[in-house]
């Protein structure tokens, strides 16, 4: 049955809301791009919100084939992703406010040739989004009661590309606003506090993703 052109555009509304709901609400992954920015620089940052985008696929992806009810549904499946989910962040948090403020050795080290910390950047952008339960759950509340069963796989791919798009815009603007200079040499001062505020705000975020339910 073909959806009408009120129905199609009432769900790309809506999607297009959520979207923008989903990105600016503040998360790990709101902190990850921080971090990235802040303690390297614009281009980390930029990686890491290209790792966030893209690990948005792989939440459409089982999402369209119906996984995500079988994730929210299996106590098992659901507690492995939130307990390594959990585990990263808390790492990844523990690590920032035990790390060494040295903005120009980092900036040295992340532009080597091989590109490797532009790896590690975009990494931290998507493990932080793929491992987050609660981001399962917000595409299962999406595929499940907003989109209609009879949308088109077609139509479900570009509800897709609207929010890993709307995602990258998103993150982009965060990296480009924490890396400006007038930004950064204002945090300079204050740098290892605000590397600490960050560790401890992604610890914290770890704990909570740790005692998400499905449900």
């Amino acid at each position: 049955m073909e959806l009408s052109i009120f129905t199609e555009s009432t769900e790309f509304l809506a999607i297009i809301s959520i979207s923008i709901f989903m990105a600016i609400s503040p998360g790990p992954d709101f902190f990850m791009v921080s971090r990235s920015s802040i303690m390297y620089n614009r281009t980390a940052g930029i990686y890491s919100a290209i790792g966030v985008s893209l690990a948005i696929w792989l939440h459409v992806a089982y999402s369209i084939a119906g996984l995500a009810i079988l994730i929210s549904k299996s106590i098992f499946l659901f507690s492995i992703i939130k307990y390594i989910g959990a585990a990263y962040l808390i790492f990844i948090g523990f690590k920032t406010i035990f790390s060494k403020s040295n903005v120009k050795q980092e900036t040295i080290e992340k532009e080597d040739i091989n590109g490797v910390s532009k790896f590690k950047s975009f990494k931290t952008g998507f493990i932080t989004n793929a491992l987050n339960p609660k981001t399962t759950i917000f595409f299962l509340s999406i595929f499940t009661q907003i989109v209609n069963v009879d949308t088109s796989i077609i139509i479900q791919i570009i509800y897709g590309a609207i929010i890993s798009i709307v995602h990258f815009i998103w993150f982009y603007s965060v990296a480009y606003f924490f890396s400006h200079p007038i930004i950064l040499n204002k945090f300079q001062r204050y740098q290892k506090r605000i590397e600490i505020f960050v560790g401890a705000a992604l610890i914290i975020f770890g704990i909570k993703v740790a005692f998400t339910k499905a449900s």
